[in-house]
């Protein structure tokens, strides 16, 4: 069930914890919606590129930045994402102006030398780690994923994320030979209105999702 909610009032009752204009709040996170449809106007180069020089600088174990971006923008790419989509999903990604396939660098060891140089000495650790390896560039490259749907909502951009996808027939297919494996697929374009959301559903308040010991 959904409800439409009434956020009239919020940054009133919040806007003295925000380090943040309300608008900016507004537009990161408390107006901003999952897409559905987009304008014919396109995302360009400078878009994305200034949406990464956002993302980079959130926080990742030992700074490792597993996250990796595969850029289907031409239509043969994205015909070949939609055939690993969900059936809900495929014409989706044949609609938006562009589709991002969010991934995970198993490999992300071999950067370490420049990203985290107090650790270069630990690549042949992980190198005999696979499995710790692919375990850690999920988890951080899943939390790099949230950093830049809120990077791409900064930039002017809305965002449709999705995961319903073979993400191993990605891997096999638009990710052969890179040791990336796919987490999730992002729509990314421009909107009217709300883009085609769904009404917007209730949140958990903080008292019902948090403990304190």
């Amino acid at each position: 069930m959904t409800t439409d909610l009434n956020l009239t009032g919020l940054e009133s009752s919040f806007g003295g914890s925000l380090a943040i204009t309300p608008e900016d709040a507004d537009l990161l996170f408390r107006e901003a919606r999952t897409a559905q449809t987009f304008t014919d106007e396109p995302v360009t180069d400078a878009d994305l590129q200034a949406a990464w020089d956002l993302t980079k600088w959130g926080p990742t174990a030992m700074n490792t930045g597993p996250l990796r971006v595969l850029v289907a923008a031409g239509r043969d790419a994205r015909e070949r994402l939609a055939s690993h989509m969900n059936e809900g999903n495929r014409q989706r990604v044949l609609d938006a102006p562009l589709s991002l396939v969010v991934a995970a660098d198993t490999g992300f060891h071999t950067k370490l030398a420049t990203l985290a140089p107090h650790a270069a000495g630990r690549v042949a650790h992980f190198e005999a780690e696979p499995a710790m390896r692919a375990a850690m560039a999920r988890t951080n490259a899943m939390l790099q994923s949230g950093y830049l749907i809120i990077a791409l909502r900064a930039v002017g951009l809305a965002v449709g994320p999705m995961s319903g996808m073979d993400a191993a027939a990605i891997d096999a297919d638009l990710l052969a030979g890179t040791g990336w494996n796919a987490l999730a697929v992002l729509n990314v374009g421009h909107v009217v209105g709300d883009g085609g959301a769904f009404p917007r559903a209730a949140r958990l308040t903080w008292d019902e999702a948090s403990l304190t010991r």
